[in-house]
Protein backbone atom coordinates (compact mmCIF):
# COMPACT_ATOMS: atom_id res chain seq x y z
CA UNK A 1 0.00 0.00 0.00
CA UNK A 2 1.27 3.52 -0.81
CA UNK A 3 2.64 5.61 2.10
CA UNK A 4 0.38 8.66 3.04
CA UNK A 5 1.32 11.66 4.39
CA UNK A 6 0.10 11.13 7.51
CA UNK A 7 1.95 7.99 7.93
CA UNK A 8 5.10 9.83 7.01
CA UNK A 9 4.20 12.97 9.50
CA UNK A 10 4.19 9.56 12.53
CA UNK A 11 7.04 8.07 11.46
CA UNK A 12 9.34 11.63 10.99
CA UNK A 13 7.57 12.57 14.74
CA UNK A 14 9.14 9.17 15.97
CA UNK A 15 12.39 9.28 14.22
CA UNK A 16 12.40 12.92 15.78
CA UNK A 17 11.70 11.35 19.31
CA UNK A 18 14.31 9.00 19.44
CA UNK A 19 16.83 11.54 17.81
CA UNK A 20 15.69 14.21 21.05
CA UNK A 21 16.03 10.82 23.44
CA UNK A 22 19.24 10.20 22.50
CA UNK A 23 20.61 13.59 23.46
CA UNK A 24 18.96 13.43 26.32
CA UNK A 25 20.94 10.04 27.45
CA UNK A 26 24.32 11.66 26.13
CA UNK A 27 23.67 15.32 27.80
CA UNK A 28 22.65 12.81 31.21
CA UNK A 29 25.56 10.78 31.03
CA UNK A 30 28.21 13.18 29.90
CA UNK A 31 26.87 16.52 31.13
CA UNK A 32 25.23 18.84 28.95
CA UNK A 33 28.90 20.36 27.54
CA UNK A 34 29.68 17.04 25.69
CA UNK A 35 30.22 18.19 22.01
CA UNK A 36 32.91 20.71 23.65
CA UNK A 37 34.23 17.32 25.34
CA UNK A 38 34.66 15.54 22.36
CA UNK A 39 36.14 18.33 20.79
CA UNK A 40 39.03 18.66 23.42
CA UNK A 41 39.45 15.13 23.64
CA UNK A 42 40.04 13.99 19.52
CA UNK A 43 43.38 15.45 19.71
CA UNK A 44 44.77 12.74 21.97
CA UNK A 45 42.29 10.35 20.10
CA UNK A 46 44.13 11.04 17.37
CA UNK A 47 47.58 11.40 18.89
CA UNK A 48 47.05 8.12 20.24
CA UNK A 49 45.92 6.44 16.63
CA UNK A 50 49.03 7.44 15.30
CA UNK A 51 51.58 6.78 17.66
CA UNK A 52 49.87 3.80 19.21
CA UNK A 53 47.15 1.91 17.22
CA UNK A 54 48.94 2.23 13.38
CA UNK A 55 52.49 1.50 14.77
CA UNK A 56 50.59 -1.87 16.44
CA UNK A 57 48.51 -2.66 13.39
CA UNK A 58 51.27 -2.28 11.20
CA UNK A 59 53.37 -4.57 13.70
CA UNK A 60 50.30 -6.97 13.48
CA UNK A 61 50.54 -7.22 10.04
CA UNK A 62 54.19 -7.79 9.29
CA UNK A 63 54.23 -10.39 12.22
CA UNK A 64 51.98 -12.26 9.38
CA UNK A 65 54.19 -12.17 6.64
CA UNK A 66 57.78 -13.54 5.52
CA UNK A 67 59.72 -10.38 5.78
CA UNK A 68 63.60 -9.76 5.08
CA UNK A 69 65.56 -6.65 5.17
CA UNK A 70 65.25 -5.09 1.88
CA UNK A 71 62.32 -7.06 0.50
CA UNK A 72 59.36 -6.78 0.34
CA UNK A 73 56.70 -8.56 3.01
CA UNK A 74 54.66 -11.83 1.68
CA UNK A 75 52.02 -12.99 3.41
CA UNK A 76 52.22 -16.32 5.09
CA UNK A 77 48.87 -15.83 8.07
CA UNK A 78 49.84 -17.50 10.64
CA UNK A 79 52.73 -19.78 9.96
CA UNK A 80 55.15 -17.82 11.59
CA UNK A 81 53.30 -18.42 15.07
CA UNK A 82 53.19 -21.79 14.37
CA UNK A 83 56.93 -22.13 13.76
CA UNK A 84 57.36 -20.21 16.63
CA UNK A 85 55.35 -22.93 18.85
CA UNK A 86 57.64 -25.63 18.18
CA UNK A 87 61.31 -23.96 17.47
CA UNK A 88 63.03 -24.85 20.50
CA UNK A 89 65.18 -21.81 20.60
CA UNK A 90 62.23 -20.27 21.17
CA UNK A 91 60.75 -22.31 23.90
CA UNK A 92 63.67 -21.98 25.67
CA UNK A 93 63.70 -18.71 25.81
CA UNK A 94 60.22 -18.24 26.84
CA UNK A 95 61.02 -20.53 30.31
CA UNK A 96 64.47 -18.28 30.72
CA UNK A 97 62.13 -14.82 30.50
CA UNK A 98 59.78 -16.05 33.14
CA UNK A 99 62.64 -17.77 35.18
CA UNK A 100 64.69 -14.15 34.53
CA UNK A 101 61.41 -12.07 35.27
CA UNK A 102 60.02 -13.63 38.49
CA UNK A 103 63.14 -14.66 40.12
CA UNK A 104 64.27 -11.23 40.10
CA UNK A 105 60.63 -9.26 40.62
CA UNK A 106 60.57 -11.93 43.85
CA UNK A 107 64.20 -11.22 45.27
CA UNK A 108 63.58 -7.48 44.45
CA UNK A 109 60.17 -7.74 46.57
CA UNK A 110 61.68 -9.02 49.81
CA UNK A 111 64.37 -6.81 49.56
CA UNK A 112 62.20 -3.56 48.84
CA UNK A 113 60.02 -4.66 51.69
CA UNK A 114 63.71 -4.58 53.85
CA UNK A 115 64.85 -1.65 52.70
CA UNK A 116 61.67 0.26 53.42
CA UNK A 117 61.18 -1.01 56.78
CA UNK A 118 64.61 -0.07 57.58
CA UNK A 119 64.05 3.47 56.57
CA UNK A 120 61.06 4.01 58.61
CA UNK A 121 62.98 3.52 61.69
CA UNK A 122 64.95 5.20 63.97
CA UNK A 123 68.06 5.24 62.29
CA UNK A 124 70.63 7.76 62.11
CA UNK A 125 71.38 9.58 58.92
CA UNK A 126 68.20 8.02 57.73
CA UNK A 127 68.00 10.51 54.52
CA UNK A 128 71.81 10.12 53.54
CA UNK A 129 71.04 5.88 53.55
CA UNK A 130 68.08 6.59 51.56
CA UNK A 131 69.95 8.42 48.63
CA UNK A 132 73.00 5.76 49.18
CA UNK A 133 69.80 3.31 48.23
CA UNK A 134 68.72 4.91 45.18
CA UNK A 135 72.27 4.73 43.46
CA UNK A 136 71.70 1.94 42.14
CA UNK A 137 68.26 2.96 40.63
CA UNK A 138 69.32 5.96 39.33
CA UNK A 139 72.44 4.82 37.40
CA UNK A 140 72.07 4.04 33.95
CA UNK A 141 71.51 0.48 33.01
CA UNK A 142 74.59 0.75 30.55
CA UNK A 143 76.79 1.67 32.97
CA UNK A 144 75.54 -0.64 35.43
CA UNK A 145 75.93 -3.49 33.61
CA UNK A 146 79.33 -2.89 31.94
CA UNK A 147 80.16 -2.37 35.51
CA UNK A 148 79.11 -5.83 36.58
CA UNK A 149 80.73 -6.90 33.57
CA UNK A 150 83.76 -5.88 35.06
CA UNK A 151 83.01 -7.42 38.86
CA UNK A 152 82.40 -10.64 36.93
CA UNK A 153 85.73 -10.94 35.30
CA UNK A 154 86.42 -14.65 35.76
CA UNK A 155 90.35 -13.28 36.06
CA UNK A 156 90.29 -9.64 37.25
CA UNK A 157 86.88 -9.38 38.48
CA UNK A 158 86.67 -7.58 42.32
CA UNK A 159 84.28 -10.90 43.09
CA UNK A 160 86.66 -13.52 42.33
CA UNK A 161 89.48 -11.24 43.73
CA UNK A 162 87.29 -11.13 47.07
CA UNK A 163 86.68 -14.80 47.41
CA UNK A 164 89.45 -16.30 46.36
CA UNK A 165 92.40 -13.52 47.56
CA UNK A 166 90.60 -11.93 51.06
CA UNK A 167 88.20 -14.23 52.38
CA UNK A 168 89.16 -17.12 50.78
CA UNK A 169 85.74 -19.20 50.19
CA UNK A 170 86.31 -20.39 46.98
CA UNK A 171 90.24 -22.34 46.19
CA UNK A 172 89.88 -20.43 42.31
CA UNK A 173 87.98 -18.11 40.47
CA UNK A 174 84.83 -18.95 38.55
CA UNK A 175 83.17 -17.45 35.33
CA UNK A 176 80.14 -16.49 36.68
CA UNK A 177 78.96 -15.13 33.21
CA UNK A 178 80.76 -17.83 31.27
CA UNK A 179 79.78 -20.76 33.09
CA UNK A 180 76.11 -22.39 32.80
CA UNK A 181 75.58 -22.93 36.48
CA UNK A 182 76.05 -19.15 37.10
CA UNK A 183 75.25 -17.31 34.31
CA UNK A 184 71.33 -17.02 35.04
CA UNK A 185 71.98 -16.53 38.77
CA UNK A 186 74.21 -13.47 37.84
CA UNK A 187 72.29 -11.75 35.36
CA UNK A 188 69.23 -12.00 38.00
CA UNK A 189 71.58 -10.07 40.63
CA UNK A 190 72.35 -7.43 38.53
CA UNK A 191 69.04 -6.72 38.00
CA UNK A 192 68.10 -6.85 41.92
CA UNK A 193 70.47 -4.79 42.27
CA UNK A 194 69.24 -2.06 40.24
CA UNK A 195 65.66 -2.73 40.18
CA UNK A 196 65.18 -3.16 44.17
CA UNK A 197 65.33 0.45 45.24
CA UNK A 198 61.97 1.07 43.11
CA UNK A 199 60.60 -1.16 45.30
CA UNK A 200 62.00 0.06 48.16
CA UNK A 201 61.30 3.96 48.09
CA UNK A 202 57.69 2.91 46.56
CA UNK A 203 57.07 0.78 49.73
CA UNK A 204 58.06 3.42 51.98
CA UNK A 205 55.91 5.95 50.59
CA UNK A 206 53.00 3.84 51.46
CA UNK A 207 53.90 2.83 54.69
CA UNK A 208 54.24 6.95 55.69
CA UNK A 209 50.77 7.55 54.54
CA UNK A 210 49.36 4.75 57.19
CA UNK A 211 47.94 6.65 60.14
CA UNK A 212 50.63 6.52 63.25
CA UNK A 213 47.24 5.82 65.61
CA UNK A 214 46.86 2.50 64.06
CA UNK A 215 50.14 1.34 65.17
CA UNK A 216 49.73 2.61 68.33
CA UNK A 217 45.90 0.85 68.90
CA UNK A 218 47.95 -2.14 67.63
CA UNK A 219 50.40 -1.91 70.23
CA UNK A 220 48.11 -1.23 72.85
CA UNK A 221 45.97 -4.41 71.81
CA UNK A 222 49.36 -6.20 72.55
CA UNK A 223 50.57 -6.99 69.24
CA UNK A 224 53.83 -7.92 68.27
CA UNK A 225 55.95 -6.24 65.75
CA UNK A 226 55.22 -9.41 63.16
CA UNK A 227 51.36 -8.84 63.41
CA UNK A 228 51.53 -5.13 63.38
CA UNK A 229 53.20 -5.83 59.72
CA UNK A 230 50.92 -8.07 58.89
CA UNK A 231 47.53 -6.65 59.93
CA UNK A 232 48.87 -3.01 59.73
CA UNK A 233 51.34 -2.72 57.33
CA UNK A 234 50.10 -5.02 54.38
CA UNK A 235 46.70 -4.43 54.28
CA UNK A 236 47.94 -0.28 54.02
CA UNK A 237 50.63 -0.64 51.33
CA UNK A 238 48.56 -3.75 49.66
CA UNK A 239 47.40 -1.65 46.47
CA UNK A 240 51.29 -0.44 46.12
CA UNK A 241 52.48 -3.88 46.29
CA UNK A 242 50.43 -5.16 44.09
CA UNK A 243 50.97 -1.85 41.02
CA UNK A 244 54.78 -2.07 42.01
CA UNK A 245 54.78 -5.58 41.48
CA UNK A 246 52.84 -4.98 38.17
CA UNK A 247 55.03 -2.60 36.80
CA UNK A 248 58.40 -4.18 37.83
CA UNK A 249 56.99 -7.36 35.74
CA UNK A 250 56.42 -5.60 32.70
CA UNK A 251 60.14 -3.79 33.11
CA UNK A 252 61.75 -7.29 33.55
CA UNK A 253 60.03 -9.30 31.14
CA UNK A 254 61.15 -7.08 28.62
CA UNK A 255 64.88 -6.19 29.96
CA UNK A 256 66.90 -6.24 26.99
CA UNK A 257 69.99 -3.97 28.26
CA UNK A 258 71.34 -6.25 31.19
CA UNK A 259 71.35 -9.54 29.34
CA UNK A 260 72.57 -8.38 25.90
CA UNK A 261 75.44 -6.51 27.29
CA UNK A 262 77.07 -9.24 30.19
CA UNK A 263 75.98 -12.59 28.36
CA UNK A 264 74.11 -11.76 25.03
CA UNK A 265 72.36 -14.82 25.58
CA UNK A 266 75.18 -17.56 26.47
CA UNK A 267 76.82 -19.34 27.28
CA UNK A 268 74.66 -22.27 24.90
CA UNK A 269 71.64 -20.06 25.47
CA UNK A 270 70.97 -20.32 29.48
CA UNK A 271 70.87 -16.14 29.53
CA UNK A 272 68.27 -16.23 26.17
CA UNK A 273 65.33 -14.09 26.95
CA UNK A 274 63.04 -13.10 24.78
CA UNK A 275 64.48 -9.24 23.95
CA UNK A 276 67.93 -10.85 23.37
CA UNK A 277 66.31 -13.44 21.20
CA UNK A 278 64.25 -11.32 18.78
CA UNK A 279 66.71 -8.47 18.95
CA UNK A 280 68.81 -11.31 16.88
CA UNK A 281 66.56 -12.71 14.96
CA UNK A 282 65.74 -9.20 13.64
CA UNK A 283 68.94 -8.05 13.37
CA UNK A 284 71.27 -10.86 12.95
CA UNK A 285 69.04 -13.16 11.15
CA UNK A 286 67.22 -10.30 9.51
CA UNK A 287 64.39 -11.83 9.82
CA UNK A 288 62.32 -8.97 10.49
CA UNK A 289 58.64 -11.09 10.25
CA UNK A 290 59.57 -13.64 12.18
CA UNK A 291 60.86 -11.33 14.89
CA UNK A 292 57.87 -9.40 15.52
CA UNK A 293 56.18 -12.69 15.89
CA UNK A 294 58.00 -13.59 18.41
CA UNK A 295 57.82 -10.20 20.20
CA UNK A 296 53.86 -9.68 19.98
CA UNK A 297 53.87 -14.45 20.86
CA UNK A 298 53.87 -13.34 24.36
CA UNK A 299 51.66 -10.41 24.66
CA UNK A 300 49.03 -12.50 25.57
CA UNK A 301 49.91 -14.09 28.76
CA UNK A 302 51.14 -10.58 29.83
CA UNK A 303 47.90 -9.01 29.59
CA UNK A 304 46.42 -11.95 31.77
CA UNK A 305 48.70 -11.40 34.45
CA UNK A 306 48.00 -7.64 34.14
CA UNK A 307 44.56 -8.26 34.01
CA UNK A 308 44.60 -10.44 37.42
CA UNK A 309 46.66 -8.04 39.23
CA UNK A 310 44.39 -5.24 38.17
CA UNK A 311 41.18 -7.09 39.22
CA UNK A 312 42.93 -8.30 42.54
CA UNK A 313 44.06 -4.53 43.02
CA UNK A 314 39.88 -3.51 42.71
CA UNK A 315 38.84 -6.35 44.99
CA UNK A 316 40.90 -4.80 47.92
CA UNK A 317 39.17 -1.47 47.27
CA UNK A 318 35.73 -3.16 47.42
CA UNK A 319 36.54 -4.21 50.55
Amino acid sequence: MPTTAAQLGTKSAALERKVRTGRVGLKRWLGPDYRLGFLFVLPIVVLVLALVAYPFGYAVYLSMTRKYVGLPPVFVGFENYVKLTFDGFFQRAVVNSFVFTFGSVGVKLLLGMGMALVLTSQIRFRSFWTGVLLIPWVAPTVVSALNFLWIYDGSLGVLNYLLVKVFRILPQGVGWLSEAGTAMASVIAVNVWRGFPFFGISFLAGMKAIPGELYEAAAVDGATAVQRFRHVTMPGIRNIVIIVMLLSTIWTFNDFAIVYILTKGGPGGTTMVLPVFTYEMAFGAQRLGEAIAAALYMLPPLAFVIIVLARHMRRGRAK
